[in-house]
């Protein structure tokens, strides 16, 4: 038995209150991530979006996917600073934007689900 809402439910909170809750989490955690001390809680934000948008529950961490675990920490730090603060910028941009078209909603779950990778190469 899955402990994730129903879809009906999933999809009324997407209806009222994810698609524009979204927006204002997304931008919160962009900008905590600008900052240095803002890091942590707007990495931690940033993984959280899925449940904003539609109350979807995360799958447990997987370590081994693909043949390979995470990229080392010194690795996903120097993405962060050099790409993944500004490509994450554009790519929540763009994923709201296709939030916002009826169309483009598929498309924009799965970019944000993809965000942390984008911005620290975190894999779930």
């Amino acid at each position: 038995m899955s402990d994730q809402p129903s879809l009906f439910v999933r999809a009324l909170w997407f209806l009222l209150v994810g698609w524009w809750a979204t927006g204002i989490w997304l931008s919160v955690a962009w900008l905590l991530n600008v900052t240095i001390i803002g890091i942590p809680l707007g990495i931690w934000l940033i993984n959280q979006v899925p449940m904003i948008l539609s109350l979807k529950r995360r799958d447990p961490l997987v370590e081994e996917r693909g043949g390979g675990g995470q990229y080392p920490l010194v690795v996903r730090a120097v993405w962060f600073l050099l790409v993944g603060w500004w490509a994450s910028g554009i790519w929540t941009g763009v994923a709201y934007t296709l939030t916002l078209t009826v169309v483009g909603i598929p498309l924009a779950i799965w970019m944000y689900n993809q965000l942390p990778y984008v911005v620290s190469l975190y894999r779930y």
